[in-house]
């Protein structure tokens, strides 16, 4: 097999050199050009034509995000995004998401060559699945998810909820699933692999754009109908029950299917604690974490939907629940949303009919 072909773009020489070193420490990548800004990258990705393009939030001469939002427009490709791990930071790489990257690694804050080389595992690891990631269509501006009009609001009770799992490309499907939702749906909990201080400033953007609430969960929090908990970066998210109520959980316990949040603690959780009155979710994301734990909720009883691969950035997580049969349903994106709804719908219908 030829070799991922990758394209650095980093203002700084020192972030260059590390992530050359890095990448060209690989039997399966190989540098073909380090760009100090977009305006010399524009030229190396005509004259080397890479399969992967890293890409610095904050540089000289063009804006990260100018540069990408040209990219995705004109010459769709894979990108990573290289950020710091700062409030703003944080923020301008949710918008690189939604643009259309496909993933981002965060900058050390302290010694950077030492900090950069640990990274070697999570960085070559995120090429790869850039590599074979696929490059999904933006919504032009303004734009309505086509089953938005499809959905009505049923008599929902309290104790039904929605669980969902995702990783790579999960923060744009997540968005576009959570905007189509009523106002009133069921509580929903939410992981999405993701470092500490990235998921607030990811919660803060979905809160923003969607008629539920959504929130960074804090732990020991009531789960109510109409409000979406997000798994911080730093903790595990569990669903428990106090008497007739829902609340969540947060546990820095050790990461499970080498993550933390892990979508198989909160499926698992979700398993022992709702049952029936749960539906999983599974989006788009690379590797098999939430597989077993949406088994474990399939037996308990829950209905799970998973996204297809069409519609997948990385049709990985969704793949490994499909394979283990802990699905009901398989269908694309914009789809799942009225899926979900129509599912707790039929429910109500049967529960009057008895």
């Amino acid at each position: 097999m030829s070799k991922i072909k990758v394209l650095i773009v980093d203002d700084s020489a020192l972030i260059r050199g590390v992530m050359k070193e890095i990448i060209n420490s690989q039997d399966d990548m190989e540098t073909v050009g380090a760009a100090p800004d977009p305006i010399a990258a524009r030229e190396l990705i005509k004259q080397t034509n890479p399969d992967v393009l890293t890409l610095d939030v904050e540089m000289p001469k063009m804006d990260g995000l100018d540069f990408l939002e040209r990219l995705m427009r004109l010459r769709p490709m894979p990108v990573v995004m290289v950020s710091s791990l700062t409030e703003r930071g944080s923020e301008i790489t949710m918008r690189a998401l939604e643009l259309g990257a496909i993933d981002f690694v965060t900058k050390p804050k302290v010694s950077i060559q030492s900090g950069m080389r640990e990274y070697t595992e999570l960085i070559t690891e995120k090429i790869r699945t850039a590599a074979r990631a696929r490059i999904q269509p933006r919504m032009p501006a303004g734009g309505q998810p086509v089953a938005l009009a499809s959905l009505r609001s049923p008599l929902i009770s309290s104790e039904k909820l929605i669980i969902i799992g995702a990783s790579t490309g999960g923060t744009e499907a997540i968005k576009d699933f959570l905007v189509q939702l009523p106002p009133d749906s069921p509580g929903i909990l939410i992981t999405q692999h993701m470092p500490e201080g990235f998921t607030r400033s990811f919660a803060n953007r979905l809160d923003k754009l969607c008629r539920i609430s959504v929130t960074e969960a804090e732990g020991n929090e009531r789960v109510l109908p109409g409000h979406a908990y997000l798994a911080p970066g730093h903790s595990h998210l569990l669903l428990t029950r106090s008497g007739a109520n829902y609340m969540t959980r947060l546990d820095q316990g050790p990461p499970v299917n080498r993550h933390r949040p892990s979508v198989d603690v909160l499926f698992n959780s979700a398993a022992a604690s709702a049952g029936k009155n749960a539906v999983g979710v599974i989006l788009t994301g690379m590797g098999k974490d939430g597989a077993a734990g949406m088994l474990a909720m399939k037996q308990a009883g829950a209905y799970n939907l998973a996204q297809d691969e069409s519609s997948c950035v990385v049709f990985g997580m969704p793949k490994e629940a499909i394979a283990v049969g802990a699905t009901h349903e398989v269908a694309p994106l914009h789809e799942l949303p009225a899926r979900v709804m129509a599912h707790f719908a039929a429910q109500g219908s049967r529960a009057m009919r008895v």
